[in-house]
């Protein structure tokens, strides 16, 4: 039995953006029970070149949003990057769960060979869909999910595993 580009990316992107809303809302009740302001985690880094958590979280987000528009075939929708609360964050993870879940399967399905380009920082990237999705927009999304949980684990958020992970489906 094989799954459809829709099965391994919309359902995956939720799920991921979901588990991160939860490690957030987790940091932000650790930092009011410590008695310091939650926004100071926002600009928390692993170290002094690796971005903050606020981009890593605008980070993940485009990657799933934007992956699922590209694979979909329609337009991006852009998010300004300009938050600077908890709260700032939790609606963009709402904002962009919103555009993905809103990508019938249809869109998605066949996208395999699909020819996606854009232009990142060092230049222009292109793919076919699968590999885009494969070999680009997941293991990106993981990578600042991921740091995004070290952050808030670094910084002593009493957060494990099955915080990241989620609940079994």
């Amino acid at each position: 039995m094989s799954i459809s580009m829709y099965q391994a990316s919309v359902p995956v992107f939720v799920r991921a953006l979901t588990n991160l809303r939860a490690v957030l809302q987790k940091g932000e009740a650790f930092a009011n029970e410590k008695g310091f302001a939650p926004d100071v985690l926002l600009q928390t880094r692993l170290i002094v070149d690796m971005l903050p958590l606020s981009r890593q979280i605008q980070i993940a987000t485009d990657m799933a949003k934007n992956g699922a528009c590209r694979l979909a075939g329609i337009d991006l929708p852009k998010f300004e990057d300009d938050e600077t609360t908890f709260a700032d964050m939790y609606a963009r993870i709402d904002r962009a769960i919103d555009v993905i879940a809103g990508i019938a399967a249809d869109k998605i399905d066949g996208s395999e060979s699909r020819a996606i380009t854009f232009q990142m920082r060092t230049g222009e990237m292109s793919f076919e869909g699968q590999s885009y999705l494969l070999d680009f927009v997941i293991p990106n999304l993981f990578f600042h999910a991921t740091t995004s949980y070290a952050i808030l684990r670094e910084a002593g958020v009493p957060i494990g595993k099955t915080d990241f992970i989620g609940a079994p489906r």
